[in-house]
């Protein structure tokens, strides 16, 4: 499956961007779906994840609250919506598909991954 993640940009704090995830290939909805980032020097980390049927996601605590992914079978696309932005939220923000054997919050979960979109929050 090749991931293709849309919607990054250059905002300022307290705004909202989404970012789109667009699956091809193979449907979408066969794979959990995650979001992480990597900001600048920092290690890739953990964001969000929903499970294949959209049931079940998970965030991790320094965006609970604020973000929230949600997908579309029918699009076979997964989102991550983003509230309230902080410039510690700045990052490139990749999406990812795995078959949810290995758990979701390590990125040792996932088979495929896009190339990511620059988010950058910034007064």
């Amino acid at each position: 499956v090749q991931l293709r993640e849309s919607g990054g940009g250059v905002v300022q704090p307290g705004d909202s961007l989404r970012l789109s995830c667009a699956a091809s290939g193979r449907t979408f909805s066969s794979y959990d779906g995650g979001w992480f980032r990597q900001g600048p020097g920092k290690e890739r980390e953990f964001v969000a994840a929903i499970s294949w049927g959209g049931g079940n996601t998970a965030y991790a605590n320094s965006v609970a609250g604020r973000f929230t992914i949600s997908r579309d079978g029918a699009k076979n696309t997964v989102y991550l919506q983003m509230n309230s932005l902080k410039s510690e939220d700045t990052a490139v923000y990749y999406c990812a598909a795995g078959d949810g054997s290995r758990g979701y919050g390590s990125a040792l979960a996932y088979d495929y991954w896009g190339q990511g979109t620059q988010v950058t929050v910034s007064s």
